[in-house]
């Protein structure tokens, strides 16, 4: 069910991208260019005078994006603002080099629909399947109902096109959606449901390490490993992850301060991964990370728009997606002084380490 293999050079996609008017059209070959040849250099020297006609061709996989949220196909809040542009926000990931993208599931109903978009585009979208921390509520007060509602989620994440399990875990910070109780009952619960189903984990930590720690570690010596994903949390709590062998997901929520930044220094690239968890989480001018995306050439498809000013191909403003992945590896390599293509690639084979998705290990 694959639509269109990756192509071989990110220059090919230019040739299947939207037609856009004179006066609407990217310069997206000088954005693509310097994509290419920033991942040579240094982040802190990245500037849109760099070329290299040789350059590295960057192989970034988004862990955690959230094609299935309806803002993708242009409704905000219930209502239809612009036409759907979710096949426009698939192109920009590849033409930014975005080798894969893994969908998340945060109940049964999404982990479904991002199933079918991994069943549509086979081979370059997974999918994950598991209930958020803030949706555990969806299991319900009646046992039977809720045992019910844990099949049906075991059986969607036992399919081929599902590469983790999760979103699972637990979240702290939003118990208005969600009370502690219930929140650790079914973590636990979908703890039980990983070890049968033999994947990795997609885990969400937020302000709950003591508890989630305590619910996870005595496990894993039964589980397949996985990510903390979207990682806000302290340089302790990221050493207790790492020396359990746990990975963490990367984005523009967790390099929004200057004591993240210095968490992420600190995180060791054997165990470091790369996300947008569009259509959140966006590096924002008010952010310390900012600073070091001055100069950079534009993300494929800026400028961005408005939403109630779409235009075919062009990127939204608020809402971020998998073309601002470059973004994010070029943050981690400025806070750690090392080339972005050293990010990239260590990001790569953690990811196809802990997924696979397809994909194997280059020869040493």
């Amino acid at each position: 069910m694959l639509t269109v293999p990756f192509p071989r050079s990110l220059g090919s996609l230019l040739l299947r991208r939207p037609r856009l008017t004179q006066r609407q059209r990217l310069p997206l070959s000088r954005a693509l260019s310097a994509i290419s040849a920033m991942a040579d250099t240094p982040a802190s020297s990245v500037s849109s005078s760099t070329t290299d006609a040789h350059a590295y061709e960057p192989r970034y996989i988004d862990i955690g994006i959230n094609l299935t949220d309806p803002i993708f196909t242009g409704v905000y809040h219930g209502r239809q603002v612009h036409a759907s542009d979710l096949s426009g926000v698939i192109s920009r990931a590849r033409a930014t080099g975005c080798r894969k993208l893994l969908v998340t599931g945060s109940d049964v109903e999404e982990s479904r629909r991002a199933l079918s978009l991994a069943e549509e585009h086979a081979g370059y979208i997974w999918a994950t399947a598991g209930v958020h921390p803030c949706s555990a509520g969806k299991f319900g007060d009646d046992e039977a109902a809720a045992e019910k509602y844990l099949e049906e989620l075991q059986e969607l994440a036992m399919h081929e096109g599902v590469a983790a399990f999760g979103e699972i875990g637990l979240d702290y910070d939003r118990l208005m959606l969600c009370p502690m109780d219930v929140q650790r009952k079914w973590f636990a619960r979908q703890l039980d449901v990983a070890e049968m189903v033999g994947k990795p984990l997609f885990l969400h930590s937020r302000a709950a390490a003591e508890d989630f720690e305590k619910e996870l570690f005595p496990r894993l010596g039964r589980l397949k490993g996985g990510v903390v994903h979207s990682f806000t949390g302290t340089v302790e709590e990221l050493r207790r992850l790492v020396d359990k062998g746990l990975y963490v997901g990367i984005n523009g929520c967790s390099l929004k301060t200057e004591e993240n930044l210095e968490v992420v220094k600190e995180c060791p690239l054997e165990f470091l991964l790369l996300e947008t968890d569009g259509p959140w989480c966006e590096i924002r001018p008010s952010h310390a990370s900012a600073k070091f995306l001055k100069g950079l050439d534009p993300l494929v498809g800026a400028p961005a728009v408005k939403k109630e000013r779409w235009v075919e191909g062009r990127l939204v403003k608020g809402r971020n997606e998998p073309a601002a992945i470059r973004d994010v590896a070029v943050v981690v390599a400025a806070v750690k002084g090392i080339e972005v293509r050293e990010v990239v690639e260590a990001a790569w084979r953690n990811t196809v380490k802990l997924f696979g998705m397809g994909e194997k290990l280059d020869e040493p």
